[in-house]
């Protein structure tokens, strides 16, 4: 999906999310503490990415895209950062993907602390728990001890479009045994990063091949969009995925107060705000004081998934290949 996808107030936003109470599989929070000597491995991380993200606010979008690409091909084992002419890397929907220099930089301060100790994929997890936190998202407990994967192929790589149907969708995360309800909160992820116009211009001009606009989509908003994205540009121009000009960088719950107002941007986010399946998901989290503490609990869910632990997969030297 060649979208980047990345919340109420900054005070609501630093809302700290405890999971510690309960684990998915062998999964558990402080996993790594007391296996990198006297040194803190999310500390350690999360003095790479606190200076990435004031370097570059959109670091945010980047990595939630990143981890969810990660986790819907083959679990969150790390393969999508594999380096290789026929990796997942190299599959259509992961050509725009961005963040894998983020993840180098943090796997290089852990390997200096403590080599061969910290897995890839973990860092994945922890890495974009910090940027949705520094974002204004809730601060939530990542569950560590994934290994890395040894298999990273672009054949694999199947993906939700942001054209898909809201029961294409809900099948499509059923299937990593995520429910209506998580697929709506992640979704929340759109109230940061950008979509090409590419993919919403049909939308603007050619709904279903009528010839004018879609008529779920603020007047308003489409003439603004048709501005940045006339239909016969040479240049594949870019739209904020949440149209509230004061949070570009902000995870929050805008996200589903703007679909209510038929100001989403992608075809899937104004249709959750429609369908009768997930609407009454929408209309609930438009309002809720407790989005970031949701979201938090729905990232841990999917980082759950399909995960390797134990003597499972390999801690790589690299996350760029696997140690074979």
């Amino acid at each position: 999906m060649k979208v980047e996808a990345a919340f109420l107030t900054l005070a609501l936003g630093f809302i700290s999310v405890n999971f510690s109470g309960f684990c998915y599989g062998a999964l558990q929070v402080g996993f790594y503490r007391g296996k990198c000597g006297f040194a803190d491995v999310e500390a350690i991380v999360a003095g790479v990415i606190t200076a990435q993200f004031f370097r570059d606010p959109s670091t945010v979008a980047a990595l939630l895209r990143l981890q969810f690409h990660d986790c819907f091909v083959n679990g969150c084992d790390a393969s999508i950062l594999v380096d290789g002419i026929s990796s997942e890397k190299t599959a259509i929907p992961n050509l725009s993907v961005r963040g894998y220099e983020i993840i180098d930089q943090a796997k290089i301060a852990v390997e200096n602390a403590c080599p061969g100790v910290v897995s890839c994929a973990d860092l994945i997890a922890i890495a974009t728990r910090d940027v949705v936190f520094l974002s204004g998202g809730g601060r939530y407990d990542v569950q560590t001890g994934r290994r890395d994967g040894l298999v990273s192929v672009a054949k694999n790589v199947s993906l939700p479009g942001p054209a898909i149907s809201v029961p294409e969708a809900i099948a499509a995360f059923s299937d990593k045994g995520l429910t209506v309800t998580d697929m709506v909160l992640l979704l929340g992820a759109h109230s940061v990063g950008f979509a090409h116009c590419s993919f919403i211009r049909d939308r603007l001009f050619n709904f279903e091949n009528t010839g004018r606009p879609d008529p779920s989509m603020d007047p308003f908003l489409a003439n603004i969009l048709g501005s940045r994205c006339p239909p016969f540009a040479t240049v594949d121009n870019t739209v904020n995925l949440d149209q509230n000009s004061f949070s570009p960088f902000t995870i929050s719950n805008t996200y589903y107060q703007n679909v209510m107002l038929h100001r989403g941007i992608l075809q899937i986010d104004q249709d959750i705000g429609t369908d009768p399946l997930t609407k009454p998901v929408v209309t609930n989290l438009a309002s809720a004081f407790d989005f970031p503490a949701r979201f938090g609990a729905a990232m841990v869910k999917m980082g759950a998934i399909g995960v390797l632990t134990g003597t499972q997969g390999e801690i790589r030297r690299s996350c760029r290949a696997t140690n074979r």
